[in-house]
């Protein structure tokens, strides 16, 4: 049915009014604003003030201030007045816009996120107070440094507020390359640190290893464990990793990490990866029962007939183990050396000396004990290439060592370790598999004993660790540190639902014959949807934390901070060292018959 002339002479009528009242709208404040700024004009020039006359002073200014110049009036009361209409105008629409996408639910993502309020145990002044209770040494004192009260994780997102874990706290970090993993959070926390520092790494120019060694030199000793050679660093030190697995348990946790590094958690069940590490377990618990070194095991594995190990297991009480070594060395030979093959692939990287020089006696050079590490306020780099296989596992064995004696120690000081340990895993799905790494977050913040696991991803978790292992991770880190760079739908959708959802006011218009109705409703919407955790600005983290909302938080990075030039300086030394040990080891050498190619 065609429209009444009735609606459409009140649709006209409608047009009229709004054009009318967007022309006063606009004429009305313009000419008292040609008034206005044509007076204070006229007072800065030296004429009169005119009497109230805004109509005239926007269409007829001359008659209005008859003395003043063409140039004055063109000023005062042309440019001015509809320079500071178009500036009001613009500001009005600013604040209408953020109030209608306040109330629309458009910017109420960031504002939905936790407040102060909402993380008050992360605040100063509770993580203050929580960490003269959890150390006895900072309970009489006065004045607390912030550092010494917790690890920054950095400041609430638009605000100075500083975040920072406790240290009770475990945390992991899934950050994508250059997200500010390193940048952000393993080298503040490490600078930081009151205690020992343990950091993993695949990298050592231009990262955590040149930036914070001149300054944890400072705190204590310097100790580098670098088989592979990624910072070319001298051979100072040596570990021995037979010194735990003098036990039965402590030979399978030996072995366990050289299984690790070279197998993924979904093949580690298998006969031949279960056989292989068993073998591997039974010969290095008979080296380190007759204090031999590690390298003794790959003369065993090549000649499984050597009755040595058997002997030696027999005559330290080990019957049983023993048996089940005879048992493998005479069963099927296409068994057996199935079985040895494997472990030799486990434990290959000791068959290179110049890895096989850091775990082996060395003359001169200092031994590494774990025991006495924890105590101190040394740091440990424990460097490895990605990929390592068995030079990874030795870094593994010894980040498990040190925790391990940072355990024993804090058992023995009450309870927990005063200062407290920090154990930097960066690049852990790498260099560092612990395989019951998930089951150490359990208990290791009770001690004093802070690990912060570093992940690119999640499926980098669950590719060393599975599904059901990466979930105990997850789930044991009482602070979890999301950065930019997440790409795997599934888990930022899961990030998403954790946010939670708020609600949104949603108006609606309809038009009908009798007039406009308008209608207010109400529905959930995600605070941050995946799409959001996708596109985080690199410089931006979100943290969540147990029994708290989840906070968006801008991330600190250390060359943004005071010190950052020496810092700089330092690193630039540290980078041009390695540089040159680079050079040098890698120089032609001088023979008898010229430079040798």
């Amino acid at each position: 049915m065609p429209p009444s002339s009735s609606s459409s002479n009140t649709d006209g009528y409608d047009l009229v009014l709004r054009l009318l009242l967007g022309v006063l709208a606009v004429v009305v404040p313009l000419s008292h604003l040609a008034w206005l700024s044509g007076n204070i004009t006229a007072y800065l020039t030296g004429t009169n003030w005119a009497t109230y006359q805004p109509t005239n002073a926007l269409l007829h200014p001359e008659q209005v201030w008859p003395a003043a110049g063409e140039t004055s009036l063109l000023i005062g009361a042309r440019i001015v007045p509809v320079l500071l209409l178009l500036t009001l105008g613009t500001g009005a629409g600013v604040l209408w816009a953020r109030h209608k996408n306040r109330s629309g639910g458009r910017k109420k993502k960031i504002t939905d996120m936790a407040k102060a309020r909402d993380i008050e145990p992360l605040m100063a002044k509770a993580i203050t107070d929580k960490a003269r209770s959890l150390r006895p040494s900072l309970k009489n004192s006065k004045h607390i440094d912030a550092k010494d009260t917790g690890i920054l994780l950095g400041n609430l997102k638009g605000s100075r507020h500083e975040v920072r874990m406790g240290f009770e706290d475990v945390a992991v970090a899934i950050m994508a390359p250059r997200s500010g993993k390193t940048t952000s959070l393993a080298i503040p926390s490490m600078l930081g640190a009151p205690g020992p520092v343990l950091l993993t790494s695949n990298k050592a120019a231009g990262d955590a290893f040149t930036t914070a060694y001149e300054a944890r030199a400072r705190a204590g000793t310097v100790w580098t464990m670098d088989p592979q050679q990624i910072a070319h660093a001298a051979r100072e030190m040596w570990w021995n990793p037979l010194a735990s697995a003098r036990t039965l348990d402590g030979a399978n946790r030996l072995a366990g990490h050289f299984l690790a590094a070279s197998v993924d958690a979904s093949q580690q069940g298998d006969f031949w990866s279960k056989a292989g590490s068993n073998i591997l377990s039974q010969l290095l618990l008979a080296a380190a029962l007759d204090e031999r070194p590690i390298t003794d095991i790959m003369q065993w594995l090549a000649f499984p007939a050597d009755r040595t190990p058997l002997d030696i297991l027999r005559d330290h009480g080990f019957a049983a183990v023993a048996a089940q070594l005879k048992g493998t060395v005479e069963g099927p030979p296409e068994t057996r050396d199935g079985i040895y093959e494997t472990a030799r692939q486990y434990a290959s990287a000791l068959l290179n000396a110049e890895i096989a020089a850091w775990v082996t006696p060395q003359k001169d050079v200092p031994e590494f004990r774990p025991e006495q590490f924890v105590t101190s306020t040394d740091t440990l780099f424990l460097l490895s290439k990605d990929g390592g296989g068995g030079a990874s596992a030795l870094i593994a064995a010894c980040a498990d060592s040190v925790m391990r004696a940072a355990t024993a120690q804090a058992e023995r000081a009450g309870g927990r370790l005063d200062p407290p340990m920090l154990a930097i895993l960066d690049e852990a799905a790498n260099v560092c598999k612990i395989s019951d790494l998930p089951d150490l977050y359990s208990h290791l913040g009770s001690r004093g004993i802070i690990p912060i696991t570093i992940l690119q991803s999640y499926r980098q978790g669950q590719k060393v660790w599975g599904d059901a292992g990466m979930d105990a991770l997850w789930s044991a880190s009482t602070v979890k540190v999301i950065g930019s760079g997440i790409d795997d739908p599934d888990f930022a959708d899961k990030l998403s639902r954790l946010i939670g959802d708020h609600d949104v006011e949603t108006t609606s218009t309809s038009r009908s014959e009798s007039g406009k109705s308008t209608s207010v409703s109400m529905r959930q919407e995600r605070i941050l949807p995946a799409d959001a955790i996708r596109a985080l600005p690199k410089g931006t983290a979100l943290c969540f934390a147990t029994g708290m909302r989840a906070a968006m938080l801008d991330l600190r990075p250390w060359y943004l901070e005071p010190g950052a030039a020496e810092l700089s300086a330092a690193s630039k030394r540290a980078s041009d060292g390695i540089t040159k040990r680079a050079v040098a080891k890698h120089a032609p050498r001088q023979t008898d018959f010229g430079t040798a190619a």
